[in-house]
Formats: structure tokens, sequence, C-alpha cells
């Protein structure tokens, strides 16, 4: 027996409770009348205490109930073993995607259901159950589904004779897909599909920019690609865009979309640039920060120092364009520093760009390479919260200072968060040749793992606590009766 929603477990605790009110459940004592107390003779005064449990079979039964209640919550379901060689053939469906599936392919699903192959989920565990049974559920929804269908063809290959037939239907999801193609060893039928609804836009950030309008940055995804698109807007809105401002706070929405409402971000991004003997280096990230900022639109403040102490904390990007060392009193948020070592002349190149380098320090290892040079030795490396520049912003240590990319470069670096694409809305597809797993034949040792066809138990516990509260309710009432007479 195995329970689909083992969270509920932590009902058990409430066991506790009737225990508890039994325990702090004190009978008052009985009055005893007598003729005359003029005979009695005075004893010494004494207290006793005690704890006792009364009524244990009530105080049972009540545990009981609140036991199986948390039981039933929690899903029971009979696993039933059944060996995947022994069918005549095997046919394999997602869960999650089993209705539309069934809609694209029901002449060969409905031959195959008819030859007698074996209906199984193609999820983990690859549940047996009868596919005509749950063709005639009127109430079966698709679902998201997150499963690896090469994980589980791998998996499927460590358990069936190569002989044997096995068909499989999925979609064609690139979602569905991780990690590389597998090498099976089986008499593999796949089929897959485009799910009806191939298309998808969301919003991918939104910021308020220097002029007061709100930049929005929009993903779209097709089978074939995945792309963006910017949106300058005003207080109206869109044509597909609703603006909505509470307590001062403007969020967006898409029209028509049914997604949650987007937060647009009002906060501004404060630049710090230190130098105490590089003030030409200075002058040249500062034109490439204005023309980064400018060109996306984000409200940001740029700021030159040459004395640390006026740099206020909480900056979002710390150039720190020094050999001393760093104040980290000033929790900034990314740090920009030169690095210090001793200077070699090189004759290489810079990537990703090919920009010529004359000197460079030796790096540190260990950090991740942000920009390298021509040996794949990190020119820009990264660790922590710190970015670790090995050259200058100096026309005599390499050319980016008079590259047309420079601006591009420090674009990308202070908007180094990456966009990322949501699950339910990437919709890129694989072709069926790229699906298809290699086929190759080998002596593979076929283990014994079986699958499971599922028997729900919950009707059986809905009569257990039924009865429980039954026989709960009598005997609390004849203990009445009984307290009582």
């Amino acid at each position: 027996m195995q329970f689909l929603n083992p969270i509920w477990f932590f009902a058990l605790t409430a066991v506790s409770i009737p225990v508890i009110i039994h325990l702090w459940n004190v009978r008052p004592g009985k009055t005893l009348k007598v003729g005359s107390i003029s005979l009695i003779t005075e004893a010494s005064k004494s207290t006793r205490r005690s704890f006792k449990l009364l009524d244990i079979l009530l105080l049972i039964l009540r545990c009981l109930l609140l036991a199986l209640l948390a039981l039933l919550l929690a899903s029971p379901v009979w696993q039933n073993a059944a060996s995947l060689q022994k069918a005549k053939g095997l046919l394999f469906i997602p869960k999650e995607n089993l209705k539309e599936t069934y809609t694209k392919f029901k002449p060969q699903i409905d031959s195959l259901n008819k030859a007698g192959y074996e209906f199984h989920y193609l999820n983990s565990g690859f549940a047996k159950n009868d596919l005509t049974k749950i063709l005639a559920d009127s109430s079966l929804k698709d679902t998201t589904g997150k499963a690896n269908y090469w994980t589980l063809i791998k998996a499927l290959d460590r358990q069936i004779a190569a002989t044997t037939p096995v068909y499989v239907f999925t979609p064609n999801g690139i979602n569905h897909f991780k990690g590389g193609k597998p090498a099976v060893d089986l008499n593999l039928h796949w089929q897959t599909y485009t799910v009806a609804d191939s298309v998808s836009k969301w919003i991918a950030s939104a910021i308020l920019t220097n002029s007061g309008t709100i930049k929005v940055t929009l993903g779209n995804s097709s089978p074939a690609r995945v792309y963006y698109t910017d949106q300058i807007l005003q207080s109206g809105g869109s044509d597909d865009i609703t603006v909505n401002v509470q307590n001062g706070l403007p969020s967006i929405s898409l029209k028509n979309a049914g997604q949650a409402v987007f937060p647009v971000d009002t906060s501004a991004m404060r630049i710090a640039i230190y130098t105490d003997k590089h003030a030409i280096d200075a002058g040249y990230l500062k034109a490439a920060l204005s023309a980064a900022v400018n060109f996306s639109g984000r409200k940001s403040v740029i700021k030159q120092y040459n004395n640390p102490a006026q740099i206020s904390g909480g900056q979002t990007w710390l150039f720190w364009l020094s050999e001393q060392a760093v104040s980290r009193a000033k929790n900034s948020k990314n740090i920009f520093k030169y690095e210090t070592g001793k200077v070699i002349d090189v004759n290489t190149w810079m990537e990703p760009r090919h920009i010529a380098l004359a000197k460079l320090i030796n790096p540190k290892t260990g950090e991740e390479a942000i920009w390298k040079d021509g040996f794949g030795k990190p020119v820009l490396g990264f660790d922590d919260n710190t970015y670790h520049f090995y050259s200058r912003f100096n026309p005599l240590w390499n050319d980016l200072v008079w590259s047309d990319d420079f601006p591009k470069l420090i674009l990308k670096l202070i908007n180094n968060a990456p966009i990322g694409i949501p699950q339910q809305h990437d919709k890129r597809i694989l072709s069926n040749a790229q699906i298809q797993p290699e086929i190759v034949k080998k002596n593979k040792a076929i283990t014994s793992v079986k699958t499971n066809g599922q028997t729900d138990l919950s009707r059986y516990f809905w009569l257990l606590l039924v009865g429980v509260f039954i026989a709960e309710r009598i005997l609390s009432h004849k203990t009445k009766i009984v307290n009582n007479g």
C-alpha cells in the first residue's frame, strides 16, 4: 500500500488532542452524607495527586478516528505488480497528455488496444491501466507535465526484451527532451506530434525609464524559435498590454492572456566609478556606461569618485579602477575591480569580440571566465559577486576602448541577469529524427523491475471511518449515562 499525498501524514499529530483532553479531564469528587461527624477523629491533612486515563476504549476510538482521517487525506492506493516482459506488446502514452495524444493517433491506438497491447503510462513507475475505462471517463483532462521522455525510454530499455514491440506516442516539445539522446536495444515505434497550443507570448521584463515611460520586453515562442521584442508604453498602455497603478506602484498585464499581473521595476540602477590614478580609464568607462544605459532606457545614476569615503553603500555596480583593496563596507551588489600582479606583454586577442590585447596580468585559477584571451585564460573572471579584470581600460593595454563593441560588452555586463524562458511558454519542438533514440544491439540483462497498477483504497477507509465514528458516538453516549447515574 502506498499514499499519493504523504504530506497529510502531518495531520497524524492531531491524535495528541484527545489524549490531552482525557488527561485534562478531572472528575469531581462524590459527596457522602453522614448523620454526625462528632465521633470522627481528626486526621492529619494530606494531598495526593495522580494522572489517570479514564475511558480508555473511548480514547482509543477517538485517536483511531483522527488517524483514519489523516490516512484518507493521504490518498491510499494499492500497488498491483505486473511484469513488462510477459506482454504481447506494450503501448505507452504520458498521463498528462493522454486525451490530446489519443485524439491525434486514434486509429493507431485503437488498433493496438484491440490487438491486446498492454497500456502503460509513460511516467515514472510505468503504471498499467485499462485504456478503455480511462477514455470513457468524461471528466478526463490534460495537464502540464515535466517528464523527460529520453530518461524514461532509457529506463524501459533495462526492463523490456529487445523482441517485445513497444509503441510510444508523445508530444515533441523541447522541454521533454533533456540530456543526450539515448542508445537503446528496443523494438521501438515512437510517434510524436505538436500540441495544439503551439504559440505563446509572455512578459519577460518591465522597467521604468528615465523619461517616465515603461519599457517592456515581451517573449514570443513558437515551434520554430524563441525571440524577444521591446515596447515603450505610456500611461495608457497599448493594444495588447494594460497598465495599472495601485498604491503608486505601476504594473502591467497582457490583455486576454490570462496571465498574472507583472510588477514594473521602478528602482534606479546606481553605478559608482572610483579611481585614484586612472582618470583616463574612468573617462572611457563612463562614456561606455552612459551609452549602455541610454540604449537600455533603464533609470540609472552614474557617478565618479576619487575619495572612497564619499561612495554611499548599496550601489548596484561599483567599478573599482584602482590597485587599492576594495572597501567591503561599501556593500555593493556587483563589484568590478582592477587586479594586481605581474604585468606581461602579450600578442593575443580578447573574446568574444576578437579585440587585440597588448598587456595582461596573470589571472588566478578557479574563476569563471567572462571574457577570455586567445588561449582561453580569463581576461575578466568572476567569483562570488566580484568581477576580476586582468587588464585596464586603456589603449596601452588593449584596443577595447576604441572598439565599437565596448558599450555592447558593458551593456551585457551590467544586465548580467539572463532572461529565462518559462517552461510553460517554451513552445519549441524537436523533429522526429532528432527525437528517435539510437538503436544498438547489445546483450542486455533484463531486470526484474515491475510496473505498478493502482487500486484506490479510499472507499474502504471511508467505511472504516464511518464505522469508528458510529462506535465512538455510541460509547460516548453510554459513558455519559453511567457518569450521570
